[in-house]
């Protein structure tokens, strides 16, 4: 896999080749996002392969606790990964010595996380009686174990991200999930069940570990005299606000199997989850990530108006998400049916509410690069923390009367409010005008894609066809609106033209 870098940038990480910035850095971060999302495709694909295991071979009962168990230790990691994720980025691209920067930065991450698994561990008796099922004690122990596995990993696959080696920051992550999805074949057909589910991720973490270890290697042991203070003014918001996220995106999972009453409540919404919020969530690190790399290094060189513009084309392209969450709302029950079968039907509805609550979760997470860009890595915790306890009153009050489909909406519509208002926050602080015509027009062939796959049912894998036909008529409509400037058609022909041919320099 090769790497893409940020253009015109000299070994003494000057930038040169001015009147080109823009151009290059938008082809660089478009390289970059498309290599790093084609590692979260294959991920997206073996993920549903593995889920399309376990949903057969467990069932809903232990595939809801399972998904219950899981959602909790995904949890405390992603919190952990908006701790230092961003701020391992942005200290990276704008560092002189990289080494020590980093070095510091996966100790901290480190420790972070040995102190999280401990916590988690004991705890867990008590979440278990909670949530009613005692066997996840079990469960969350040994999930437990991949927490600083997976802190360690990804802080050096940030450094890499961070250095402008997105190829190279993509290739932990491919090598994980086809473990993972081998351990998972292997260790369930063994008859290990859901322990075995469990060990296939701890597995297959430390062999990400070790990969990522083989692709940049800074000291983990040496004791390094970088002062933490500065990245503590934004690591600190960001996890916070990490937590925030988590919890609004994840809390729905844990009041279904508390408050829903039906024990195979919770393997329909964590079925929905795996199918919505965790892909959409994960595509939006692979797009967020390269934007605030290259936005941070534009800034840095003094270069506004280029990162205006970069941003500007961002928040327009999001935008165009849309119609494709619509078109698989519209066509949930035939994915629901060729995902896990029709014993999972319950979950289509589920899924049609979350697929846009994952669309925001990517919006959410451009936003929040860019304020952490900006140097107000605050702001989203802001915007997210008071909406936390409403959205935690809105499950307990609606999930025991109307059941998951409540939990379903009150999550999207809490992730697409903070969106809404974070795309504003940042057009207004990067001095970029909001994208209201392409909002518009966006929203309309959405509701177009909707009804379209909703009338036209297919059999089998033919839905592939299907979703095929339906995604190039959206594409096909944004084009015919004017949707694209010829200056983004251009980069388009640009990058299927030479994408794999064009190197650049690394950061130093």
């Amino acid at each position: 896999m090769q790497d893409h870098h940020a253009p015109g940038v000299s070994t003494g990480g000057k930038i040169k080749n001015a009147p080109r910035i823009e151009t290059d850095y938008a082809r660089a971060t478009a390289i970059g996002t498309l290599q790093l999302t084609a590692a979260e495709s294959l991920g997206l694909l073996l993920g549903f392969g593995i889920s399309f295991i376990l949903t057969r071979r467990l069932g809903p009962e232990l595939y809801g606790l399972y998904s219950v168990a899981v959602a909790v230790v995904l949890w405390i990691e992603l919190s952990t990964h908006y701790m230092f994720h961003q701020a391992t980025i942005k200290f990276l691209a704008e560092a002189s010595d990289w080494e020590e920067t980093a070095s510091a930065l996966i100790q901290a991450a480190l420790v972070v996380g040995i102190a999280a698994a401990a916590l988690l561990a004991i705890s867990a008796p008590a979440l278990s009686v909670w949530l009613k099922s005692r066997e996840l004690t079990l469960y969350l122990c040994l999930l437990a174990l991949d927490i600083p596995l997976y802190t360690v990993a990804h802080g050096h696959r940030s450094t890499l991200i961070g250095r402008g080696a997105f190829g190279s920051g993509a290739l932990p992550e491919t090598v994980y999930w086809l473990t993972r999805f081998l351990l998972v074949v292997l260790l369930t057909g063994l008859g290990f069940s859901v322990t075995g589910a469990i060990l296939a991720i701890v597995g297959a973490s430390v062999v990400r570990f070790f990969v990522a270890r083989l692709l940049i290697h800074p000291p983990l042991l040496k004791q390094s005299s970088l002062s933490l203070r500065p990245v503590l003014g934004y690591a600190l918001p960001l996890f916070l606000h990490g937590i925030s996220m988590r919890l609004i995106a994840r809390i729905d999972l844990l009041f279904v199997q508390a408050l829903s009453g039906s024990a195979a409540a919770a393997g329909y919404y964590g079925a929905a989850q795996n199918l919505a919020i965790t892909p959409l969530g994960t595509f939006a690190t692979s797009i967020s990530s390269p934007l605030l790399a290259t936005v941070a290094r534009l800034r840095q060189a003094e270069h506004g108006e280029a990162a205006q513009k970069m941003i500007g084309r961002a928040m327009h392209l999001l935008l165009c998400l849309l119609p494709f969450a619509a078109l698989a709302a519209g066509a949930s029950m035939e994915i629901v049916r060729l995902a896990y079968g029709g014993s999972f039907l319950p979950t289509a509805p589920l899924f049609a509410w979350l697929i846009f609550g994952g669309v925001a979760l990517i919006v959410l997470s451009a936003c929040g690069v860019l304020f952490t860009a900006a140097g107000k890595p605050g702001v989203m915790l802001v915007l997210t923390g008071p909406l936390l306890p409403l959205v935690m009153v809105g499950h307990w009050l609606l999930i025991p009367r109307y059941g998951a489909i409540a939990a379903a909406a009150v999550t999207t519509i809490a992730i697409s409010m903070v969106a809404l208002v974070s795309m504003l926050g940042v057009c207004r602080l990067w001095g970029v005008r909001p994208p209201l015509d392409t909002a518009l027009r966006s929203s309309l062939i959405s509701a177009f894609a909707y009804l379209v796959a909703a009338r036209w049912h297919t059999p089998g894998f033919l839905l592939f066809g299907k979703l095929l036909a339906i995604a190039l008529a959206i594409a096909l409509a944004l084009v015919l609106l004017g949707e694209f400037s010829a200056e983004e058609m251009a980069l388009l022909r640009s990058l299927l033209r030479g994408a794999g041919g064009h190197k650049m320099q690394r950061w130093s």
